[in-house]
C-alpha cells in the first residue's frame, strides 16, 4: 500500500536524525534515532505537542489525534497539521525540530523520575508486579538486572497457567521504557529464539 505522507513526511525530516517509521496508534509514528516526534494516521501528518503548542495547535483550530485502545478513547498529544501548514515544507520542518526537541526533554525528564513500583512502569499493572514478587522479583532493580527473559522464565516457572508472550514483550518495554508495541522485531526474534521457540 502507497502511503505518499509518510514517504514525504520522512523524507522532509531527515535533517533531523536517522528518520524511520513504525507502526503506532493505528498509524505510523515518525522517530528522529529512538525519539517518536510525529504521526501519520488517516493520511494526515500529526506533530506532537506540549502544553504551549497545544494552545497554539487550539487556536489554529488543529485537532488532537484520538486513539481508540480496547473500545476507549484516549486523547494522544499528536495533533493534525492542515492542509495548508503541511504545504509550506519549511515551517513542517520547523514545527518538526520543535515537537523532537520535546519529545527528547521529556524522555530525559522520564528517566530521571523513574518509577519506583513495578506497577508504575510502561506497560505493566499490580497483577505483573504481583506475578514477579511470586517469582522473587521485587524491585524495579530487581527486573532491570534480570532483564526481560529471566523475569518471564522465571514467572513461567513460578505461574501454573500458560504465560502469554505478550507478557514477555511487556517486561522488554518496561526495563526500556517505552510501549510494548515500538519493540523492534529484530529484538523480539532474539527474545524468541533465546527461549526456544
Amino acid at each position: 500500500m502507497d502511503k505518499p505522507i509518510l514517504k514525504d513526511s520522512m523524507r522532509l525530516f531527515e535533517p533531523l536524525g536517522r528518520i524511520r517509521s513504525r507502526s503506532m496508534f493505528g498509524g505510523f509514528g515518525i522517530f528522529a534515532d529512538d525519539t517518536m516526534f510525529a504521526l501519520v494516521v488517516h493520511d494526515k501528518l500529526h506533530i506532537r505537542a506540549d502544553s504551549a503548542l497545544i494552545e497554539q495547535f487550539k487556536q489554529q483550530g488543529l485537532e488532537p489525534y484520538v486513539y481508540h485502545k480496547r473500545g476507549f478513547p484516549v486523547v494522544t498529544k499528536y495533533f493534525a497539521l492542515s492542509e495548508a501548514w503541511y504545504q509550506d515544507s519549511e515551517k513542517t520542518l520547523q514545527i518538526g525540530m520543535a515537537a523532537l526537541s520535546l519529545a527528547k526533554q521529556e524522555k530525559n525528564t522520564q528517566e530521571k523520575t523513574k518509577p519506583t513500583r513495578i506497577k508504575d512502569l510502561p506497560n505493566l499493572r499490580l497483577a505483573t508486579e504481583r506475578m514477579l514478587k511470586k517469582a522473587g522479583i521485587e524491585s524495579v532493580e530487581g527486573l532491570e538486572q534480570a532483564g526481560s527473559l529471566k523475569a518471564y522464565q522465571a514467572i513461567q516457572a513460578s505461574h501454573d497457567s500458560n504465560v502469554s508472550l505478550e507478557l514477555l514483550w511487556a517486561l522488554e518495554g518496561a526495563i526500556k521504557g517505552t510501549h510494548w508495541s515500538v519493540i523492534p522485531q529484530s529484538r523480539r526474534q532474539e527474545l524468541m529464539s533465546t527461549l526456544g521457540h
